[in-house]
């Protein structure tokens, strides 16, 4: 039963949006706090690229049907169901909710949860540990790549220049800064895991009680119901239930062996928040992007909860079999 409570961060999160709700960034304040979360976010993708052993992505890519399978439910079968999801009338599902399970959609899968669950689950580690970094790396390039191509194909904006110039500085340079001191500083990054995890969890709550700030500034929560908040969940419950029961059987299908199999499901089902979010602030600066994160905000303890429940019974089928 503990699986399915909200965990420390979750909790954080919400408690970032009550904050931001109650006592929302504004003037000058915000323009500080901005500035802050900016170089937030830079120090947490360098962390991310020195940390990320050269060595493990190497000798992963050798399995390339498993990556490959899992690459294209993350950056193709659920944009697709992203899109479809467009067909859903606005007045059940608004327009700027919408845009955020688009954007959800579009972003690469997470890397510690996916490795842990497919740790409990008895799937290949080493594969996954290969795949979820890929994803993360392929993802600072198709993600926005997809958010400019999916956006402007739907009338929703498109991505400029300045937004591209924004990620390479922001995002990608850090972390190639990273990936080439990692040989050096990649052993002592990793064994201080517990000092610098406030690091990553920090940045990521700074850009939503940004974001939700200058949301509730311009009247989020008078635009959205609760109503409109169940929908979401609901379908972030259909995207995370067609796609875990799309990757089970078709990596079975493929013939793909069990340990496998559990690997393509967990982190071919799965979404990154702590890249998501950093994403969202640079992608769509000088935008209300509460709208954009909250579905992801949902999906990510969604996922949470379902994936610890099937992880658990792939492991209790092992023991017993």
């Amino acid at each position: 039963m503990r699986r399915l409570l909200p965990d420390t961060f979750t909790i954080l999160l919400v408690c970032s949006v009550v904050l931001a709700s109650l006592f929302p960034a504004s003037g000058s304040f915000a323009d500080y706090f901005g500035v802050a979360t900016s170089l937030a976010i830079a120090l947490l993708f360098f962390l991310h690229g020195a940390r990320m052993s050269t060595d493990v992505v190497i000798a992963g890519i050798l399995h390339w049907r498993l990556h490959l399978v899992i690459l294209l439910t993350t950056f193709a079968v659920f944009p697709l169901l992203g899109m479809a999801l467009g067909l859903v009338p606005d007045s059940i599902l608004p327009q700027p909710l919408y845009l955020g399970l688009l954007f959800l959609c579009v972003l690469p899968s997470t890397v510690q949860s996916s490795i842990a669950f497919t740790s409990i689950a008895g799937g290949n580690v080493p594969a996954a540990i290969c795949s979820a970094s890929a994803s993360n790396i392929l993802g600072m390039f198709l993600t926005p790549l997809l958010v400019g191509l999916l956006f402007s194909a739907g009338g929703h904006g498109r991505l400029s220049w300045d937004v591209m110039e924004k990620i390479l500085l922001q995002l990608l340079a850090p972390f190639v800064v990273g990936q080439m001191l990692q040989p050096w500083i990649g052993n002592w990054v990793r064994s201080k895991k517990k000092v610098l995890t406030p690091v990553d969890r920090g940045s990521i709550l700074m850009v939503v009680y940004l974001a939700f700030s200058k949301a509730v500034v311009e009247g989020l929560w008078q635009t959205f119901s609760l109503g409109d908040i169940a929908v979401v969940v609901g379908l972030d419950m259909l995207l995370l239930g067609f796609v875990l029961t799309f990757t089970m059987r078709g990596s079975r299908l493929l013939g793909f062996n069990t340990p496998d199999q559990i690997t393509i499901t967990f982190c071919g089902s799965k979404k990154s928040l702590a890249s998501g979010v950093p994403m969202a602030g640079v992608i769509f600066a000088g935008q209300s992007i509460g709208a954009i994160v909250l579905p992801l905000m949902l999906f990510h303890q969604i996922q949470l909860m379902v994936c610890a429940v099937i992880a658990q019974n792939y492991s209790t089928a092992a023991e017993t079999a």
